[in-house]
């Protein structure tokens, strides 16, 4: 259990703070219907989680589903995605990236504070020494916020896997509720709550202490 979640946590943190600053870089820039583009990639993250995973769900599904109609065409086998111990990961943290829409938000808001005079400066300059040093405080934010929330992942569990298969996604928030709700052996659910408490304080520690220098740009 320990396993699953932080596998998940990791991956889905790294991917959506990747697609989040993409995204956002992407419409920072003075482009037709920005402001459409941006109500198109928050959307995600304000629909009704049931209705997600039910619409990926159908995505995913081995038989009919339009990942294997794709994949149909182009003469591949079609791939049982939920269903794989090895796949089922990586397609979970996929949707935790597509719904990543309030981490886009955040770094579009900090993008629009960087300045803009260094013109003499390439693209790749410009990223590298001024957009990131500008948004460390909104990068550290934006980490932090998606590994809590990645840490407590549950919505998977309970919409598509039940915690399989061979129990690949049967993360602590999914175990804590099935002991608890389910079991309804308290104890059990109340001594992986403890466990979940310290796993998420030991990450959160780790993470300020790695960023404590590069926080603001400064070392104290």
């Amino acid at each position: 259990s320990i396993k699953a979640t932080i596998l998940y946590a990791l991956l889905a943190v790294v991917g959506a703070i990747i697609y989040s600053l993409l995204v956002a870089l992407l419409l920072n820039m003075k482009i037709w219907g920005r402001t459409l583009f941006r109500s198109v990639f928050f959307i995600p993250y304000l629909l009704p989680a049931i209705g997600v995973y039910k619409g990926w769900q159908w995505l995913y599904e081995g038989n009919f589903g339009l990942f294997n109609f794709v994949l149909r065409m182009m003469g591949l086998p079609k791939q049982r995605f939920l269903d794989d111990p090895n796949q089922v990961i990586p397609c979970l943290v996929l949707i935790a990236i597509w719904t990543s829409g309030n981490l886009i938000v955040i770094f579009l808001a900090g993008l629009q504070n960087v300045p803009g005079v260094y013109i003499e400066a390439n693209a790749w300059q410009r990223f590298w020494n001024i957009t990131i040093p500008s948004i460390t405080p909104i990068i550290f934010y934006n980490v932090l916020t998606a590994l809590i929330t990645h840490l407590q992942v549950i919505n998977p569990a309970l919409a598509l896997t039940n915690g399989g298969p061979g129990k690949r996604s049967m993360f602590m928030s999914y175990v804590i509720y099935m002991y608890g709700f389910q079991k309804n052996k308290m104890g059990y659910a109340a001594a992986y709550a403890v466990i979940f408490f310290i796993l998420v304080g030991i990450f959160t520690v780790i993470l300020f202490y790695t960023q404590k220098e590069q926080l603001f740009g400064e070392e104290e």
